[in-house]
C-alpha cells in the first residue's frame, strides 16, 4: 500500500525561479534564502518518492479566471510548463501519475470533495518554483512523477482553513488506500505573509510567520481554526496562500518529526520559508 513518507511546505514567489534561473542565487539580495534551503535539499536527495503530490495555487496561467475551481486535480500522463509572458522557465515539464490521480479523485469524491478535474493542464510558477526549491538542476527530469492538486487562493471565497485541512486528512487516507507499493511525498506551496497590491502593498508579518511555523509542526488544528478574514488581516491578501500548507499538514501523521526549517525576507518583500517534517516518526500507541 502506498504512503506518504515526507511533507514539503515552501514559498512558491516566481522571483525565486528566476534567482535560479538567472544565476542570481548567490547575490546579496538572494543568498540568505537559498543557503537556508541547502540542508532541506540534502535530506530530499537521499529521500526520493514515488510520486508527488503538489498543492498549488494557478495564477491565471493554466486556467482562466472566469472559471476558477475551489479544489482541483490534474489527470493527465504530462503538464507542460505555462509560458507566464516573459517565455516558459528552463525546466523540464512535469510527468503526471494518471492512475494515482484517478484513485485520488474517486477516493476524494467519495469523502464529499467535488473536485474539478483536468485532462488537460498547464502549470506556472506556483508548481515549478517548488520542484525547484526540492530540485535545483534536475537535468532532463524531476525526481518523480507529480500529481497538480489545485486550490482557488485567489478570488473571494476562498475555502476555509478548516474545509483545507479536512481536505488533506482525507488525502491521507485517499494515499494509505492506493494499492501499489508507492512512497509519496506532499508539498504545500505559498505564502508566507505578504501582500502585493493596495494600502497594505509590502506587508510582512514575521509574528504571525512564526507562530504559524511553529503550529503547522505542532498544532495544526490550531491553524485551521483561524477564519478566512484573519488570515488576510494578519497575513496579508496573499499570505492567505499559507491554507494550502494545512492540506499537506492534513495528510500526515499526528505527530511527524521536523527536519529543518527557514524563514528568510527575500528581494521580493514577500516573507519565504521553507519547512520539511518526515512522516515516519512514531506515533502514540
Amino acid at each position: 500500500m502506498a504512503e506518504v513518507v515526507w511533507g514539503l511546505a515552501t514559498s512558491h514567489v516566481p522571483s525565486i525561479g528566476a534567482a535560479m534561473d538567472r544565476g542570481k542565487t548567490e547575490t546579496p539580495d538572494w543568498r540568505g534564502l537559498f543557503d537556508g534551503y541547502a540542508p532541506a535539499r540534502e535530506w530530499l536527495a537521499q529521500h526520493r518518492p514515488d510520486v508527488a503530490v503538489v498543492v498549488y495555487n494557478d495564477h491565471a496561467n493554466g486556467i482562466d479566471l472566469d472559471v476558477v475551481p475551489t479544489f482541483a486535480i490534474g489527470t493527465a500522463e504530462h503538464y507542460a510548463v505555462a509560458d507566464e509572458g516573459f517565455g516558459r522557465r528552463p525546466v523540464p515539464d512535469v510527468v503526471g501519475d494518471a492512475d494515482l490521480s484517478l484513485h485520488l479523485v474517486e477516493s476524494l469524491v467519495d469523502e464529499g470533495f467535488d473536485l474539478t478535474v483536468f485532462q488537460e493542464l498547464e502549470v506556472d510558477h506556483g508548481l515549478t518554483v517548488p520542484l525547484s526549491v526540492w530540485t535545483p538542476d534536475p537535468g532532463d527530469a524531476w525526481p518523480c512523477p507529480v500529481v497538480p492538486l489545485l486550490v482557488n487562493v485567489i478570488q473571494y471565497p476562498q475555502p476555509t482553513a478548516a474545509r483545507c485541512y479536512a481536505l488533506g486528512q482525507a488525502l491521507g487516507r485517499a494515499i494509505a488506500s492506493y494499492p501499489v507499493d508507492a512512497k509519496v511525498a506532499v508539498l504545500g506551496t505559498g505564502g508566507m505573509s505578504h501582500q502585493l497590491a493596495g494600502a497594505r502593498a509590502g506587508l510582512i508579518n514575521p509574528e504571525f510567520d512564526a507562530m504559524f511555523l511553529e503550529a503547522i509542526e505542532k498544532d495544526p488544528e490550531k491553524l485551521a481554526r483561524i477564519p478566512r478574514a484573519d488570515y488576510i488581516r494578519d497575513a496579508g491578501s496573499e499570505g492567505i496562500e499559507m491554507i494550502m500548507w494545512l492540506i499537506m499538514r492534513g495528510a500526515m501523521n499526528e505527530r511527524v518529526e521536523k527536519v529543518h526549517s527557514h524563514y528568510f525576507v527575500p528581494a521580493s518583500n514577500t516573507a519565504a520559508a521553507i519547512a520539511l517534517f518526515d512522516n515516519r516518526a512514531p506515533q502514540d500507541a
